[in-house]
Formats: C-alpha cells, structure tokens, sequence
C-alpha cells in the first residue's frame, strides 16, 4: 500500500480505513458521489486490485483532471472521471441496476437537493448494491460545515429511507464523522 498521505487524515476522517469497513472487494463496480480529490477514488481502486470500475463523479473539473491525472500515475486503469451536477436526475450518465456500491461522502452538507442525489444512487445501484453515507456529525468550530448545513446521522437516515434505502449498519467513519451503510429496500410486487 503506499504511504499515508496528508489528504488521508483530511477532515479528520480515515479514508483507508474507511474503504476497508466499506466492504469494496475486486470486481465490483464502484461511484464515489461528489469525489472531490480523489482520495476514497484511489483507496476504492487500490481495494478492487485492478478490476472492476471506480465512477469519480463530481462537479468541480480541475478535481476531476487531478483524479485522473493520480489515477494514471499510480497505475489505476480502471477509474473512471464523469463530470456533472449530480442533483440533476440521471446525471450520473450510469445504466441503471449496473453499480455493486455508490459512496457519498462529505457531500449532503453541501447540496440542495440532497434526495435527488439518493434517488440518482438508487437509480444506478443492482438489487444487491449497497450505499454508504460518510459525513460531519456536527460543526466543529470551523473545521467542519458551518452548524445549520450539517446533515445529523438522523436526516441522513430519514433521506435515505425517503429514497429506498434501508439501514444496514454503521461504521465509525472518523472522529467528528458518522459512516452508514445502507441496502436497497426490496419491491414488494402486488399479487
């Protein structure tokens, strides 16, 4: 694995770490929502061991270059950079049914539409797949999202039950993060 890098312990999350409670394993197809630099991009590549997809999909292109550029100098070719607003229905530019697993970290605090966003997640991911959720549990003073943009533990449950998503488990994501991995909720079909 390559060395600890200071946006490993950004924020004050762990992302290595993280990406290993995630439950990423080789072969499976992966979307980092709202990738920002890349650092869950590049920990989720390293997991899948050069198979399987990684989606960096975000809105800021100068972070996406960044990704790429990374992506290519550490030998990843399976990753992936999709420029768009994810808040926009099927923006993603994804199939549907098609992703093992869609990550959205840091993320909710900074968007409007944050049910669009789990929507496009729900859209995208197999009946197996699996979401998780990683974001500030409140503000810290300036670290962190000013107090009236940070999305509880508790919203983000109630956004993803709103959008067809059940609680699996959750994870400690991080000292002043909360990490949350959720299931699709299965279609109950009318007999």
């Amino acid at each position: 694995m390559p060395p600890q890098t200071p946006l490993d312990t950004a924020n004050f999350a762990h992302p290595r770490r993280n990406v290993a409670a995630l439950g990423v394993e080789p072969g499976m197809s992966v979307a980092d929502f709202g990738s920002g630099g890349g650092i869950y991009v590049l920990h989720m590549a390293e997991a899948l061991e050069h198979s399987g997809r990684v989606y960096a999909i975000d809105v800021q292109r100068d972070l996406l270059r960044r990704v790429k550029n990374e992506a290519h100098r550490r030998g990843f070719k399976n990753v992936d950079v999709i420029w768009t607003d994810l808040e926009r229905p099927g923006s993603s530019k994804l199939a549907d049914k098609t992703l093992d697993f869609v990550l959205i970290s840091n993320l909710l605090f900074q968007i409007e539409n944050k049910a669009a966003v789990l929507k496009e997640a729900w859209r995208i991911l197999k009946p197996t797949g699996r979401l998780a959720i990683i974001d500030w549990s409140e503000s810290f003073g300036g670290m962190g999202p000013v107090k009236s943009d940070v999305v509880t533990k508790d919203a983000a449950l109630a956004l993803a039950r709103g959008s067809g998503f059940e609680l699996q488990r959750e994870f400690s994501a991080g000292a002043h993060h909360y990490g949350l991995i959720c299931k699709l909720v299965p279609l109950i079909k009318n007999v």
